[in-house]
């Protein structure tokens, strides 16, 4: 009979966590300790994802400035004879000029061939360090990519502006013109307004 009772008493022993003041208090703490950890987890986890956004953004914006100083570097170094060409220039249009004259006495003609050579190891000096002599030829069509017209003979004319002298050479760095080929050119015939409208 006392074990049956017992048996029947077991059951009703099961307090509800909240009957119990004691259990009911500490399940609140642990509940709340829980939503303040899981809380605080979600903010740490917000903070994450800000800072490894914002490293992420500042790692492809410190590449693409290292990408941007090296293509500057290699650009400051493939042109840094730019200004000391442009002031050699007139030093070559100097040697271009002595020698176009005709000489007939030997002396000077010994001098020229001193020049000549002189002449021909700077160009060969400046041609490995990437820099082109422009020249063109008397009777070609004028280029204004290359060219750059001083003079232009009115009394003749051409379809195109034609090439009737080079007044100096022209001098390009890899692909960056340093100076035009000066020229002296025909005169270009006009088209009629109506040629215009026609094509």
């Amino acid at each position: 009979m006392e074990e049956e009772k017992r048996e029947q008493e077991k059951p009703e022993e099961k307090i509800e966590p909240c009957e119990n003041a004691e259990n009911c208090s500490k399940n609140k703490k642990k509940d709340k300790k829980e939503a303040k950890l899981e809380e605080k987890i979600s903010f740490l986890e917000k903070e994450v994802d800000k800072w490894k956004n914002s490293y992420y953004r500042s790692y492809a914006d410190t590449e693409n400035l290292r990408k941007e100083l090296e293509k500057d570097y290699r650009e400051a170094l493939k042109y840094r004879l730019s200004s000391f060409i442009e002031d050699l220039i007139p030093a070559l249009d100097a040697f271009d000029a002595a020698l176009g004259v005709e000489v007939t006495d030997e002396k000077l003609k010994n001098y020229l061939l001193g020049f000549t050579y002189i002449h021909n190891n700077l160009l060969n000096i400046l041609e490995k360090e990437g820099i082109k002599v422009l020249d063109t030829k008397v009777g070609e069509v004028f280029d204004e990519r290359t060219m750059h017209a001083i003079e232009v003979d009115e009394s003749e004319e051409s379809e195109k502006p034609i090439v009737k002298e080079i007044k100096a050479k022209g001098y390009k760095l890899h692909d960056h013109l340093l100076r035009p080929i000066l020229v002296k050119v025909t005169k270009a015939k006009e088209i009629s307004k109506e040629k215009k409208l026609d094509a």
